[in-house]
């Protein structure tokens, strides 16, 4: 049975940031698109900003993206799991082309060799381990996502990826690397204005690995959005090593199947399954 994807309740959040920071807030609407859902919010000297909810673990990440070039909005406020961050021009985009992708991949380049060994520039210390590298939870379940037991309840096609997806994690369950990761990098992420990029949001999840692991996820939705454009991300992705292509491929396989299974029904699920046959896991 699916579940509805818990959504920001706007009015509940704003209370609680009031209540802590003694910040008043007001509500100014929804943010279009998200599964989890984004509010505009005015702050008192009329100012809009986005209100989102998550884990904001990437707020000492987000200096590090902007200085890069990258357009990343800047982290106003946070509070436990809401952040109130900077808006940003744009909306993101209602198709994928030609023009969306080069974009995104150019942008993608920056991300390279960001956190050579886990210090953020200006911070004094290492605020990043780099003895605990990006975990893929290929060998367990992830904290609300990539959750192994959903998959082995559904049906023998699940249970059959699952096994494969425990398999990929035998040789790697890491991404690691010195690049800064978003771990959703996808154009449902990013904003556009007059046809260009104006930025690149929802880093709650980012972290320090191998930023080639976005381009599997890019692949992902753009498997989704306009197949047809799959050469070009493919390209790049032909000269990564096996082992880290298979671990990669084996995380977005087991994160979309079971967030459709938990979240959306038996027609996404089965999409995300055809999807993730399209390479296989088991590829030298």
């Amino acid at each position: 049975m699916t579940a509805p994807v818990p959504r920001l309740d706007p009015y509940a959040a704003i209370a609680r940031i009031a209540e802590t920071t003694g910040v008043r807030l007001r509500y100014a609407g929804r943010c279009p698109g998200g599964e989890v859902g984004a509010a505009y919010v005015r702050w008192p000297d009329g100012t809009r900003s986005v209100l989102t909810s998550g884990r904001p673990a990437s707020v000492a990440l987000i200096p590090v993206a902007r200085a890069a070039g990258i357009p990343a909005p800047d982290y106003l406020l946070c509070v436990d799991d809401l952040v109130v961050q900077e808006l940003l021009p744009g909306v993101p985009p209602a198709t994928l082309d030609d023009d969306v992708l080069r974009q995104l991949l150019a942008v993608h380049d920056r991300f390279a060799g960001l956190l050579p060994d886990g210090s953020v520039p200006g911070a004094g210390r290492p605020l990043l381990d780099p003895s605990r590298p990006l975990e893929l939870f290929l060998r367990r379940s992830g904290p609300g996502f990539c959750v192994h037991e959903t998959l082995a309840a559904y049906d023998a096609r699940t249970r059959a990826l699952l096994a494969r997806v425990r398999e990929a994690g035998e040789q790697r369950d890491v991404a690691d690397g010195d690049d800064l990761v978003h771990i959703d990098f996808h154009p449902g992420n990013t904003l556009f204005d007059g046809g260009t990029l104006t930025g690149v949001v929802d880093w709650d999840g980012a972290g320090r690995g191998d930023h080639a692991f976005d381009l599997v996820t890019l692949r992902f939705d753009v498997a989704l959005r306009n197949p047809a454009l799959l050469p070009a991300v493919d390209e790049r992705l032909a000269v990564l090593a096996p082992d880290r292509l298979r671990a990669y491929w084996a995380h977005m396989s087991l994160r979309l199947v079971d967030w459709a299974i938990r979240h959306h029904g038996p027609d996404e699920v089965g999409f995300w399954l055809r999807t993730a046959a399209d390479w296989p896991l088991d590829a030298a």
